[in-house]
């Protein structure tokens, strides 16, 4: 199989799964190595294909979700009622992430659709190996939250401002954190 046949066949595994799919198994089905879906998938994202990497595999960003992204400020013992908050109103939280002055947009994808995603976050958090990331930034810090409607995402936005999570833009932050 050449390669442009390999990446539509990825593509096409990716947007029939409901479920992200490891690069191993990619490997596996394409009787490719692993080094080459990882090459596969730097060629397709820069084909501007909405890829997304997790730590359970790989998976297509369906353009059909509404998204949008907020600014939210909170404490670490608010993490839990922040996300349940979103995810309880329909959303999926799918990154965090901050405006540093310095080095710019830091990422992290989360993909957190359930309570269940929210327990295992927190609990890879419990171990301290790692801290939040909001901490960098005086607890600022953003999330890009999909959902099936615009009006869920509505729902989710004022529920964030009476929580009292929701933060306001300032001059310097970019409005766009995609490009």
């Amino acid at each position: 199989m050449k390669g442009n046949e390999r990446r539509k066949k990825i593509i096409q595994m990716l947007s029939e799964s409901e479920t992200p799919i490891s690069g191993r198994a990619l490997a596996d089905a394409l009787q490719v190595s692993r080094q080459v879906i990882v090459q596969d998938m730097a060629l397709l994202r820069a084909q501007d294909n909405n890829i997304n990497s997790t730590n359970l595999g790989y998976s297509l960003l369906k353009q059909d979700k509404a998204r949008r992204v907020f600014k939210v400020m909170h404490t670490d013992e608010q993490v839990e009622e922040e996300l349940s908050l979103i995810v309880d109103y329909g959303g999926v939280v799918e990154d965090v992430f901050i405006y540093h002055k310095v080095y710019g947009i830091v990422r992290a994808d989360l993909q957190i659709r359930c309570r269940k995603d929210i327990e295992a976050f927190l609990q890879d958090l419990a171990t301290g190996k790692s801290g939040l990331l909001k901490n960098v930034t005086s607890n600022y810090h953003y999330h890009t939250v999909s959902a099936p409607t615009e009006k869920l995402l509505d729902l989710i936005q004022q529920q964030l401002m009476e929580k009292g999570f929701l933060a306001k833009l300032q001059d310097y932050e970019p409005v766009n954190f995609w490009e």
